[in-house]
């Protein structure tokens, strides 16, 4: 059974810091490239991040650049996502997701706030 279960999420202050964690369960997480995605209310889910299989690759979107940090450790099946200089629009549901195209899995997500 495949599970993607992240953690890590809360209520930070702005200018604050997180770190959320994707424990992966279920399938080859090595050979699987990773991502994080959020969606706030009333939005499109977003991406992130993103780190190819082996850990060579990082991507970010514009508006996280620079503050977070994508990283995994392929013998904990874990994918991380460091988030510092929090700023209110990155509150967001963050979701992770395991892409080894066609097959593509989602966890459940975990709530971030970021406010005063």
């Amino acid at each position: 059974q495949v599970q993607l279960v992240e953690s890590g999420g809360g209520l930070v202050q702005p200018g604050g810091s997180l770190r959320l964690s994707c424990a992966a369960s279920g399938f080859s997480f090595s050979r699987y490239a990773m991502s994080w995605y959020r969606q706030a209310p009333g939005k499109e889910r977003e991406l992130v991040a993103t780190i190819t299989s082996a850990g060579g690759f990082t991507n970010y979107g514009d508006s996280v650049k620079g503050r977070f940090t994508v990283s995994r450790d392929n013998v904990k099946n874990t994918v991380y996502l460091q988030m510092n200089s929090l700023k209110p629009e990155d509150t967001a549901v963050y979701y992770c997701n395991a892409r080894n195209s066609p097959r593509q899995f989602w966890g459940q997500g975990t709530q971030v706030t970021v406010s005063s």
